[in-house]
């Protein structure tokens, strides 16, 4: 049954379309098939012994707060530890900064329903992270897409899309390892970004899930480190440096635009999970954490030298690759006339599986790239499944 407008749903429903990532895990989850499509971290480093011990603790302890309704803002402890973190990247910042999210997805969301209405200019990178498009869709907006090169997004080009899109609310930008490129957005450009977004008096989302997972390379402030104007809206995670599953992330951003968010999640969840926070608060001062960030760091770093190398000598000459110096992904350019999801459909009969890339572009267009994963897989499966996708391209 519908309503008198012929609809029983809301108009903002009809831009809204299924995860392609979520749809093609199932696909990839069957048992024999080498995946390389989520954006998942390597289940094994989890450190679930160390967790039975923190979750004792902290039922233990503070067991009636820790399963009790909780601040919005989220628990004051955990804000102040990432605080501390991010003061210690030379961020002028305190907990008042910052606010709990249920993960990174949740502050890309809040971002969209706080600034975006119909019709509104949304400025990103080119190719973009799908799950941010699937965020702000529901709210309607106008994409502009500003190309990339080694060095990230191209300032003349930004430059050019503010000036023609006065109006946009905000440049969304991951900086760190982008997803799906992999590529890292120099200092120099970081640096500039703020420049402009200053000059033509517009909002920045730093999206850094990967920036703490850094392989080589020297390591760059965030694009928030030199925000002097509070125009810089940071999201933050620890889903890619401890547990996805307990989905605590975060949003640092002048006090004025916190309590916007909070507003916001009020009205929707009322907090974060009040044990979760506590875990990770305690995790941190039961064991080392920058500690086990660095193993995943060692581990993640082999698999991609493991994945790199055996693409060097399995694909085709034609066919390039990005190079990233941390993260989880890299990017792969085919032939104009091969189109990637032709790829994929030959790949899972081969039984190994990615991402084509025509879903990170938020206006379409694009068939000749996708992104693989090499964080999941240990070693040998990276070998055996970029050997069977070699096989594959090499017929096409």
């Amino acid at each position: 049954m519908t309503n008198s407008s012929g609809s029983r749903y809301a108009y903002r429903m009809y831009n809204v379309k299924p995860s392609a990532i979520r749809e093609l895990m199932k696909v990839t989850r069957q048992p024999d098939v080498i995946s390389f499509a989520g954006g998942w971290p390597a289940p094994e480093l989890f450190p679930a012994k160390e967790m039975e011990k923190v979750c004792q603790k902290v039922l233990k302890e503070d067991g009636a707060y820790a399963l009790q309704y909780g601040a919005s803002e989220g628990y004051q402890p955990l804000r102040e530890f990432i605080a501390g973190r991010m003061s210690d990247k030379g961020i002028d910042i305190t907990a008042d900064n910052i606010f709990i999210t249920s993960g990174s997805q949740q502050g890309l969301e809040y971002s969209a329903k706080l600034l975006v209405n119909e019709g509104d200019v949304v400025i990103c990178e080119s190719p973009t992270y799908v799950g941010a498009i699937g965020a702000f869709n529901p709210y309607l907006p106008k994409y502009v897409e500003v190309p990339m090169d080694e060095k990230g997004m191209i300032m003349e080009e930004l430059e050019k899309a503010l000036i023609e899109n006065p109006k946009a609310k905000f440049i969304y930008t991951i900086p760190d390892f982008q997803n799906p490129t992999g590529v890292t957005m120099s200092g120099e450009r970081r640096k500039k970004l703020v420049e402009l977004a200053g000059k033509y008096g517009i909002l920045v989302i730093e999206d850094s899930p990967y920036g703490d997972v850094r392989f080589e390379g020297e390591k760059l402030p965030p694009i928030k480190y030199y925000d002097k104007e509070g125009i810089v809206v940071y999201l933050g995670t620890f889903s890619k440096t401890f547990c996805p599953g307990l989905r605590v992330g975060w949003v640092a951003a002048e006090p004025d635009i916190i309590r916007k968010y909070v507003l916001i999640k009020q009205g929707a969840d009322l907090q974060v999970n009040s044990l979760a926070q506590r875990e990770v608060v305690t995790f941190a001062k039961m064991y080392d954490f920058d500690g086990h960030v660095n193993k995943i760091i060692d581990s993640y770093k082999s698999r991609r030298d493991a994945m790199l190398d055996a693409m060097e000598k399995e694909f085709p000459t034609n066919i390039k690759f990005t190079h990233p110096k941390g993260g989880l992904f890299t990017w792969v350019e085919l032939p104009k006339h091969i189109k990637a999801m032709d790829v994929f459909e030959k790949a899972i009969e081969a039984k190994v599986a990615f991402v084509p890339g025509d879903s990170f572009f938020p206006n379409g267009g694009d068939k000749n790239h996708f992104r693989l994963n090499y964080a999941t897989m240990n070693e040998e499966k990276i070998i055996e499944g970029i050997t069977r996708l070699g096989k594959v391209l090499k017929t096409l």
